[in-house]
């Protein structure tokens, strides 16, 4: 499968520091220590719907840890898989009588439209579902070998318990694992499972779905096994981050660590789980069950600049929960207004501070806020200063010193 076009990146003039971010597996900031290019997987999408605020929200937080890794010397290799085979995606085609083929694929070029707008970096690795089953196949057989899967019925599960770490990554404790399993695609009552937390890893054949030929029959791969398979095939064990949203952290991420630490014992899945907070609207979480949307692709039909939609989401910290609002839209549209005004003028209040003090807030835990913080005094100096007539101090470069960083570092092409 194929990703979107890269933007080129330019040099932020100056190196960026060593990348620190909060472990979601320790409760600590750690920092990044990648042996040779830094190794990064986000769990994708599940293509049967459009991108909405949420979804970007994760994958920019994601694109600045990219961005940050890179102003700090270092390569990148990032993989991103797509969950293009599913039950949501099964269920959305049959309720609105599409080729389930036919809605992922529409979906998921969509998705490349709306990141590719917001100047997200693309994965160097987009692995769809589909493509990735000889690689699940290959990870269930060694399991397997491990003896860490079982069979109800035509189905093959794996047992949490093989992995002695179980938990590790969450925190949680059994009965808060119990309490959410059901809800984020589990079957904690499944009869003739041996434990309840245990995750389908292959799905037997159903009619009216689809299916594919396996060694375990004919079936289709679970939702964890797919991220598993992919990120071990892509980037190895121990990988640097694992990353995704707050909800992934259980049970996807749980299972998805558990399942590798087996398959690979005595080597963790990823160093460091980082986590996105989620968006909500009208009150509520952002999601499709809810329906209250709001949608990459409609606000750019409605001619709202990108770079503002990006903007907005900058403002918050990636891990916190916030809620979106069309007042923090028309803002962060006045916003990049001014900004570009300010950088028109070529010469401006002094840029080198600007920079320490954007790459310093990014290498601290992606911490956006502080970073557009500075550049908004930056403006607010720069602009005030015309207006009273240029400052002996004012830097005849700053305008030539700071659009590189904005693009650099923040994805935002002024």
């Amino acid at each position: 499968m194929h990703a979107w076009s890269s933007p080129a990146v330019p040099a932020p003039g100056v190196p960026g520091p060593a990348v620190r971010l909060h472990d979601t597996a320790s409760g600590e900031l750690v920092e990044t220590r990648p042996e040779g290019p830094a190794r990064l997987y986000v769990c994708g999408i599940t293509p049967y719907d459009a991108t909405h605020m949420g979804h970007a929200a994760t994958y920019l937080a994601f694109d600045l840890l990219n961005r940050a890794w890179r102003s700090a010397g270092h390569e990148v290799t990032y993989v991103q898989n797509v969950t293009d085979v599913d039950d949501p995606l099964l269920e959305r085609a049959t309720k609105v009588k599409v080729d389930w083929v036919e809605l992922a694929e529409r979906e998921t070029e969509l998705f490349r439209q709306d990141m590719q707008a917001l100047r997200v970096l693309a994965p160097d690795h987009y692995i769809g579902a589909v493509e990735s089953i000889p690689l699940v196949i290959d990870l269930i057989t060694r399991l397997q070998e491990a003896g860490a899967v079982y069979q109800v019925d035509t189905d093959l599960y794996f047992s949490v318990t093989a992995d002695p770490a179980f938990g590790g990554v969450s925190g949680w404790t059994r009965d808060e694992m119990l309490r959410i399993f059901g809800e984020r695609g589990g079957d904690p009552e499944r009869e003739g499972k041996r434990d309840p937390l245990d995750c389908v890893v292959w799905r037997g054949q159903r009619d009216g779905e689809p299916s594919w030929e396996s060694p375990f029959g004919p079936g289709r791969p679970g939702w964890h096994i797919e991220c598993t398979a992919i990120a071990l095939e892509h980037l190895g064990n121990a990988f640097d981050v694992q990353g995704g949203g707050s909800d992934l952290i259980f049970p996807h991420h749980e299972m998805c660590a558990g399942e590798a630490q087996v398959a690979d014992p005595g080597q963790p899945f990823a160093k460091t789980y980082a986590h996105a907070g989620m968006v909500a609207y009208d009150g509520e979480k952002m999601s499709k069950s809810k329906g209250n949307l709001v949608f990459v692709s409609a606000l750019r039909n409605s001619d709202i600049d990108p770079m503002a939609i990006r903007l907005v989401l900058l403002r918050h910290h990636y891990r916190s929960d916030w809620e979106w609002t069309d007042d923090q839209l028309w803002d962060a549209v006045d916003s990049v207004g001014q900004w570009r005004k300010a950088l028109t003028l070529g010469a401006g209040a002094p840029a080198a501070p600007v920079v320490e003090a954007v790459l310093a807030a990014l290498a601290n835990d992606l911490d956006a806020p502080t970073a557009v913080a500075a550049i908004d005094d930056w403006v607010a100096s720069t602009l005030g200063d015309t207006a009273h007539g240029l400052a002996d101090t004012s830097d005849p470069d700053a305008a030539a010193t700071l659009r590189p960083l904005l693009d650099a570092a923040l994805g935002l092409e002024l």
